[in-house]
């Protein structure tokens, strides 16, 4: 398997659903004029392929400078349990560069997965939730 991973290249929105579904996330994959917006307005979109098959995707909003929120990462369930996750997340990394902290909201089944990757638990946010 040779995947490759780009920064920035454009996603469609119906791509960025589908891998959103096989992942299991729960996003509004059927309504996709939003989730055109979700990646329209994104900072950054880094993306990991197969061939020319998009396997998946780190979506972020970020300053740059202090602070980076990853929105999304997703990888189809296929591809799942290969190191994708983890490459998306050091190519996001990578591309931020030292000066901005990552953050993220984790879904319940992927607890135990985030501090593999370097994140610590913490105790300290607040949510405003969304009316839909």
């Amino acid at each position: 398997m040779n995947i490759s991973y780009t920064i920035n290249h454009p996603l469609t929105a119906e791509v960025a659903a589908d891998i959103f579904r096989s992942a299991g996330l729960r996003r509004p994959v059927d309504d996709l004029g939003r989730i055109g917006r979700m990646l329209q307005h994104a900072d950054i979109l880094v993306a990991a392929w197969d061939g020319d098959t998009p396997v998946g995707v780190a979506r972020a909003i970020t300053d740059y400078a202090y602070c980076c929120y990853l929105s999304d990462l997703a990888v189809r369930k296929e591809y799942q349990c290969r190191g994708i996750g983890t490459e998306l997340v050091a190519a996001l990394r990578r591309h931020l560069g030292e000066e901005a902290m990552l953050l993220l909201l984790s879904a319940p089944t992927a607890m135990e997965y985030y501090p593999r990757l370097g994140f610590q638990k913490l105790a300290n946010a607040f949510e405003i939730s969304r009316i839909r």
